[in-house]
């Protein structure tokens, strides 16, 4: 499939009707994974920030200026991202990079590229814990922020979620990076103490053609369901191999397997005992709003689409940020943005119209509270957000939401298991 991105202010000039020329641009990096594994992602999540700075452009740009995005691709490689993050920060001269989507991306970014050049980072979707820990260590500078839960909190309630539905025997097969190494630490341990038996774990590297060897090693002790941590190129071929196996046809799965393009691959029919996790959203007008706008504007990608709601809000954030900061400068940027998501300021929510808004009160000096699609959110001292999980299931080849775990019980079963 062609992919064209398009600049915010040519989306805009497309969408929406003449504005007055803004006095500046402001260019925001972005560094996603639009090919590779985590392709589906990284388009998503492209056109969910351009559709959130084509909002805030509508709404009359940040500090004065238009919001553009320099977009370049990953290729899901860290190596690649390093490189035109570098590009970015020291060529482009951007204040903010937002990416990558996925942990194994994000991580060499802001260890090689934006923590030592001090330039702010958002990353829609890592959700591995090594991000939390380099925060603790000091080795992020500070700038980094992410609109996902880490997996330290993911891994727990999929072991409780796990038990619920009663499987009680189960097999692991995980991507070997550091994504599924730390989701499958946490879960095995909350696994284990809540009464699960794990007959194996088998990682795997991406890309490969056939997982049938990866497949059959994780039906050695007869497990009841598999546990699959994956992304859905790759999850559909291990899935597909696990199932023409022989394998029982129940499988939980990990938040970016929640995707329409791995239930076709792998076929609906055989999937109505999978079971998932997300990191969860709290709706809001922004959910509405998002849901109702976003497949027009992005070319026909289903708001569903993993990382595209918590993309936009990224985007949203580092938008009002900008404008709260007064400039292009990443280290107003950086103390700005935990400000238009703190409690006591004026709840705005996602569009044109809740953006103007928004802008008036930050012009006028007062405080706003981001409230996003993924619900309101605020950021801790090392940029992670806490928030409710939700519990889905496929059936009939359809998502279906079955319940939440709010992060007072991810919380409450953590210092249980800790006992």
């Amino acid at each position: 499939m062609k992919r064209i991105l398009l600049t915010t202010a040519l989306v805009a000039a497309v969408a929406a009707p003449a504005l007055p020329a803004a006095a500046c641009d402001i260019t925001v990096g972005l560094v996603m994974e639009l090919t590779g594994p985590a392709g589906a992602y990284g388009q998503a999540g492209a056109k969910a920030v351009e559709m959130a700075f084509r909002d805030v452009n509508e709404a009359g740009g940040a500090a004065g200026c238009t919001l553009v995005t320099d977009t370049r691709d990953s290729q899901s490689q860290g190596t690649v991202a390093v490189d035109q993050a570098t590009q970015l920060v020291n060529i482009k001269k951007v204040p903010v990079v937002i990416g990558g989507i996925i942990s194994s991306v994000t991580i060499p970014i802001l260890t090689s590229v934006t923590a030592p050049a001090g330039v702010v980072q958002v990353s829609p979707a890592a959700s591995s814990p090594t991000l939390t820990q380099l925060g603790k260590q000091g080795k992020t500078n500070g700038v980094f922020f992410r609109t996902i839960t880490s997996d330290a909190l993911q891994g727990t309630a999929a072991a409780k979620y796990a038990i619920d539905q009663g499987l009680k025997k189960i097999a692991i097969i995980h991507v070997n990076n550091d994504f599924g190494v730390n989701i499958v630490r946490e879960f095995s341990a909350a696994y284990a103490k809540l009464g699960g038996t794990i007959t194996s774990t088998t990682p795997y590297n991406e890309q490969q053609s056939s997982y049938s060897a990866e497949a059959s090693a994780a039906m050695a002790g007869e497990p009841e369901a598999l546990y699959l941590v994956s992304t859905p190129v790759d999850g559909a071929t291990i899935a597909r191999a696990w199932i023409s196996g022989g394998g029982a046809q129940k499988l939980l799965l990990n938040d970016g397997m929640n995707s329409a393009d791995f239930i076709d691959s792998v076929g609906a029919q055989y999937l109505n005992d999978a079971y998932g996790t997300s990191s969860g959203t709290t709706k809001t007008d922004s959910t509405d709003y998002f849901y109702s706008a976003y497949e027009a504007f992005s070319g026909g990608i289903k708001p569903d689409a993993p990382a595209a709601d918590r993309s936009y809000d990224a985007g949203a954030i580092v938008a009002l940020a900008i404008a709260k900061a007064g400039k292009a400068d990443a280290a107003a940027i950086k103390a700005a943005i935990p400000q238009v998501v703190a409690e006591g300021g004026m709840p705005i929510h996602a569009g044109k119209a809740e953006f103007a808004k928004a802008l008036q009160l930050i012009k006028d000096g007062k405080p706003i509270k981001y409230e996003g699609v993924i619900g309101p959110v605020s950021f801790d001292q090392y940029g992670d957000i806490t928030g409710p999980f939700r519990l889905w299931r496929i059936q009939d080849g359809k998502v279906t939401t079955v319940g939440e775990m709010s992060a007072a019980e991810v919380d409450q079963t953590r210092a249980a298991l800790a006992k």
